[in-house]
């Protein structure tokens, strides 16, 4: 075979990333397509809510057919989003009088999650719960106990396993191409506030319930869940002890809650992850790394890269990578659907994801309701990462060392 027939075989079957070689039964980031149709509804109308709304609609086969909101310009808000749509002032509601409608997606607030979650349950629907499941350790555990027993399919709304990035990169990660692994950061940067203004007080308590140290989990918990998932839906096993601290950086505005934290989480193994995230920056965005012998991976939701030591093999597919430069090191691209991509020459315009991931999730969900498939984030791996962000909340807050029970966590 000449070079030129090489690299041509390399680019038809996928080579031109080595997903293909590693993983070849992988499914890529291909258009979300569902065996019939479904009627759905969306509890809580906020912004997940209507992200939630956003990415159901361009899914073919399912009718948004109802929604509800405590909060009436909330509900409003919502129903502009959603064509031909029942609205509810209550989840009781809707739960009693949507009879159309076969599975829930919960978008509350996280300490009002138990109760929809129960009552969704007993009215027979598929429920989608977002993550973090529960603000409170006795919550999270109601919720995957009330999981376990439920006739219908559940699923907790953390992205990682479903992202096709993600998935992708998981099998570099299982692979000699990373090997031994060395260390683990995650960071969550966003220059925002989290403060909701309204001029009235009643309303403003409600809506800003992540700023009150009463219900929330903070940064932690809020944010830091979704991506301490990542790194057990990656190796398996979870923190057994956890340090942190925070303080207020820039919005004192007389808030109790942290915006800007760090924590240690430690594993059985003698591994570190190094979890940061603040309100007051922007800078590099929220994203995972693992570090290895040979490589390290960064993911960054809707991209991924991979940057290989030196001293690491060559296993023959980095010729023909996409690569992307970063200051004075170099990334090769992790790039879902790459077999199709290069084939039409579109390889390097396919770098990122084409859909949020959350559309993926959704999907997925949808797919195990209407198909039958295993859930991609079942509720009791919702509920470990939800309890391990709990936990780094309590070390953040308290300034103690948290020891992590693995039997807290196994019953889950």
């Amino acid at each position: 075979m000449t070079e030129t027939d090489r690299r041509t075989f390399l680019l038809q079957t996928g080579g031109a990333l080595a997903a293909m070689a590693i993983a070849p039964g992988l499914a890529f980031a291909s258009e979300v397509t569902l065996q019939g149709e479904i009627s759905v509804a969306i509890i809580g109308m906020g912004r997940q809510g209507r992200a939630i709304a956003g990415e159901l609609q361009k899914i073919k086969g399912v009718k948004v057919a109802a929604i509800c909101d405590v909060d009436p310009g909330r509900l409003r808000s919502g129903a502009r989003r959603v064509a031909d749509v029942t609205t509810y002032e209550t989840h009781s509601q809707l739960l009693d009088q949507a009879k159309d409608v076969s599975a829930v997606f919960i978008a509350t607030p996280t300490h009002t999650h138990l109760a929809v979650f129960k009552d969704a349950l007993a009215a027979g629907k598929h429920v989608y719960c977002e993550a973090p499941l529960a603000s409170t350790v006795e919550d999270c555990r109601a919720i995957a106990s009330a999981a376990r027993g439920a006739p219908t399919i559940c699923a907790a709304g953390l992205l990682g396993r479903s992202n096709p990035v993600y998935q992708l990169a998981r099998t570099f990660f299982r692979s000699d191409s990373v090997r031994d692994l060395v260390a683990m950061r995650a960071q969550s940067n966003d220059k925002t506030t989290w403060r909701n203004p309204s001029s009235d007080p009643a309303r403003e308590k409600a809506l800003n319930w992540r700023l009150d140290p009463t219900l929330s989990t903070g940064l932690a918990g809020e944010l830091g869940t979704h991506q301490f998932d990542v790194f057990h839906y990656y190796r398996g096993t979870y923190p057994t002890s956890i340090q942190g601290h925070g303080s207020i950086r820039l919005h004192d505005d007389g808030r109790e809650v942290y915006d800007t934290v760090a924590a240690t989480l430690s594993f059985a193994d003698g591994s570190i992850l190094q979890y940061a995230a603040t309100l007051g920056n922007s800078h590099d965005g929220t994203h995972e790394v693992f570090f290895g012998s040979n490589a390290a991976i960064k993911l960054a939701w809707t991209h991924g890269w991979l940057f290989k030591e030196a001293d690491a093999p060559t296993q023959g597919w980095e010729v023909y990578a996409n690569r992307q430069q970063f200051h004075n090191e170099e990334g090769i691209t992790l790039i879902a659907d790459a077999t199709q991509l290069a084939s039409q020459g579109k390889l390097k315009s396919g770098v990122g994801l084409p859909n949020p991931p959350l559309y993926y999730g959704l999907g997925d969900f949808l797919k195990s309701v209407t198909e039958g498939t295993p859930v991609a984030t079942s509720i009791e791996e919702g509920a470990r990462a939800t309890i391990v962000g709990i936990l780094a909340d309590k070390a953040i807050r308290t300034g103690e060392t948290v020891t992590v029970d693995p039997a807290l966590l196994g019953g889950a």
